[in-house]
């Protein structure tokens, strides 16, 4: 079988099996699991031989495979069923196949009794399928009707807990914002298609080398707007957090493998075009500065585990477009390939935490004992993936965040050809800076989550394996397949690094292997962000025994879904605000002092939104509907109403006496009478 055509199985199937399940989920759900794991897991198996049958990638001296069918005749820009998989495409494949397997097996534990779990497997089919197309796509349309399947299935599946309204408020959000950073990136695709007279990948990149882009700096600032929103950048990355309110396994999809990797995946496919606008790489450099520290900050300030992960996602997803920014699209697609094994880890470890303890705030969980025991598979994982994302040596995040910092480094020096210097420093400082706030954050979360202080009051809850057979279950109550994911995830994110030396071949040629420099300063920042971290945690740890939390309202016995569920719903009401709980035990109050409560707040941009944007559109809603009720409805009812009092009036008249008919008909009668003998006369 030819290579083009495994790489055209690989979205079919999940797509299939999208189709099956939803079609055959109510009416034999003894299928569902199968047809939720089986399809992509054959096409992650597929990736891979696809990957390795491209054999290093284009750098090695094979030929990126290449073809197309015209669709449809549409005018002087074509629209084409292209594949284009080069080294870039084959390995991030190879990510999304093994994430979107790792999450259906997960589920499949996780949401055992759901009875939405065929619907729910179904629409992570879809959206594996959508991102799979976007990953292999040659033609920048079929590439956007991925994008855009990806954008309605995370509608569907945030909203997946629609009892809740934190779900269905972060559903329509996630919707929302990331299609209004679509429509700039529509405009966008259009008019660089127009300059280059193509759709096809190849084609444009080609047009742009030969000089053939008239406005640049306009059409890559357009399509920056859709990739802010889909990879959720600054100042459209708000929705990401607020997903959270949506199943773990949806989480870890939309955070390591699928939506968010989509914008930074298109700008690497592209960047020829971005590197044609000095202009456009200082403003995305500038983007993803602002993105990595305030998402840093805001992580540092989070009580809710899971948005402290999601704050991690938009810093990281920072740091691979500063990567781009520089013009290394080499060094972030391996922070892409690296960010989704641990974060997918990550937030699957998160939902076996969640589970075992019965809530999702950090600040319970900083007054439980015995939790790390009960859970040891999450906790080993989890502290793996912690490690990688502070960028400790040998963890997979010190190779892949190093790289992104040595290009940096290297076009701050002006040794980058086509990209400013300022571009280059804009990105090393901010990602200096980060590496010492995200080592705070890492070591906080661990801290409050697996070491209580000695004198923690409240034991972690009983979970459920007192009430499932043992074979069913691990550690803690947890489903076996949870834990045996979690240990699969660890494996690239301890030894993924180890690839730095080969993945050049894939890629463009580029070394990416750490230098002297970056690595001993960002590896001391790091380590003093942790540090300091550990002594605020000492200092402020005395206060977890005498200051009581709010009650933990989850039942920790119930299915893992179903605790998450309650977890969500009853953080306000038990902790305050979703964003932080008034906790002086919490080192991150100590670190960041006054500014703890606005990031705690994501800088309330929230709520500059609404005054900026919510409050006004709907202040003129309500005067379009005043217009169209009290203005337009008048005239409308006015030229109803006039009939009606018409037809009143003579319905009077018919009152079913005949004489009065015929009185009336006399007297009618006298008076033409009489007017035609007047009108004689005066003739």
């Amino acid at each position: 079988m030819t290579t083009p055509t495994l790489a055209v199985l690989v979205p079919l199937l999940p797509f299939l099996g999208a189709a099956a399940g939803l079609l055959l989920g109510r009416a034999a759900p003894g299928f569902a699991r199968p047809l939720a794991v089986l399809p992509t897991l054959t096409s992650a198996v597929i990736a891979v031989l696809v990957a390795v049958r491209q054999g290093g990638g284009t750098g090695g001296g094979v030929r990126p495979v290449d073809t197309a069918t015209e669709l449809t005749p549409t005018g002087s820009v074509p629209i084409e069923l292209a594949l284009h998989i080069d080294g870039f495409a084959a390995l991030v494949a190879v990510l999304v196949g093994l994430v979107a397997s790792c999450v259906q097996i997960y589920s499949t534990g996780y949401l055992r009794d759901d009875p939405r779990y065929p619907s729910y497997a179904a629409l992570v089919s879809l959206f594996t399928s959508a991102m799979f197309l976007v990953v292999y796509s040659g033609d920048l349309m079929v590439l956007l009707v991925g994008w855009e399947v990806m954008g309605i299935c995370s509608y569907f599946l945030v909203g997946h807990y629609w009892e809740t309204p934190e779900a269905r408020a972060a559903s329509l959000k996630a919707f929302l914002v990331t299609k209004l950073g679509d429509v700039p990136f529509l405009i966008g695709l259009f008019a660089l298609a127009a300059d280059t007279g193509s759709f096809r990948i190849t084609k444009v990149v080609d047009a742009v080398a030969s000089g053939g882009l008239d406005h640049p700096t306009v059409i890559a600032l357009l399509l920056l707007a859709g990739v802010a929103g889909k990879s959720a950048q600054f100042p459209l990355h708000t929705w990401l957090p607020d997903a959270m309110a949506g199943p773990t396994p949806v989480s870890a999809l939309i955070h390591a493998a699928t939506m968010v990797a989509a914008g930074v995946y298109f700008v690497a496919r592209l960047l020829p075009v971005f590197a044609a606008s000095a202009a456009a790489l200082v403003v995305l450099a500038v983007m993803s500065a602002v993105t990595m520290v305030g998402s840093a900050l805001a992580a540092l300030a989070q009580d809710d585990i899971k948005r402290v992960l999601a704050y991690s996602t938009v810093g990281q997803l920072g740091y691979m477009t500063g990567a781009l920014a520089v013009g290394d699209r080499g060094a972030a697609v391996f922070h892409l390939l690296s960010h989704g094994a641990f974060k997918a880890l990550l937030f699957l470890a998160a939902g076996v935490i969640i589970h075992a303890a019965g809530t999702n705030s950090l600040a319970a969980m900083s007054r439980m004992t015995g939790l790390r025991a009960r859970i040891p598979d999450a906790f080993w994982t989890m502290t793996v993936a912690l490690l990688a994302l502070a960028a400790i040596p040998p963890f997979s995040g010190f190779f892949s965040k190093e790289a992104v910092l040595g290009a940096a480094e290297h076009a701050a020096t002006g040794h980058t050809e086509s990209v400013p210097g300022s571009a280059g420093w804009i990105v090393l400082v901010a990602g200096l800076l980060t590496a010492v706030l995200t080592a705070a954050y890492a070591t906080r979360l661990w801290l409050l989550a697996f070491r209580p202080p000695a004198a923690a009051p409240h034991p972690a809850p009983a979970g459920a394996a007192e009430a499932d057979a043992a074979e069913e279950t691990g550690h803690g109550g947890q489903p076996v397949v949870m834990n045996v994911v979690l240990w699969v995830l660890a494996v690239p994110s301890l030894a993924f690094g180890i690839t730095v030396g080969v993945l050049p071949d894939w890629f463009d040629g580029r070394p990416l292997t750490p230098t002297l420099t970056t690595s001993v300063l960002a590896t001391g920042l790091t380590l003093v962000g942790g540090l300091v971290t550990y002594g605020a945690w000492r200092h402020t740890t005395a206060l977890a025994a005498r200051v009581p939390m709010g009650a933990v309202a989850a039942h920790p016995g119930a299915e893992p879904a179903v605790t998450e569920a309650e977890a969500i719903a009853a953080h306000t009401p038990a902790y305050g605000s979703i964003a932080s709980a008034p906790d002086p035990a919490d080192p991150g109050r100590l670190l960041l002092g006054p500014l703890h409560r606005h990031a705690a707040a994501g800088f309330r941009l929230d709520a500059v939104y609404s005054a900026l944007f919510v409050r006004p559109t709907q202040f003129l809603a309500g005067v379009v509907r005043f217009l169209d009720r009290e203005v337009v409805d008048t005239y409308v009812r006015g030229a109803g109403a006039l009939p009606r009092w018409l037809g009143a009036a003579v319905r009077r008249a018919q009152t079913g006496n005949v004489q009065t008919y015929l009185s009336a008909l006399l007297a009618g009668s006298v008076v033409l009478a009489v007017a035609a003998v007047l009108v004689a006369a005066g003739a």
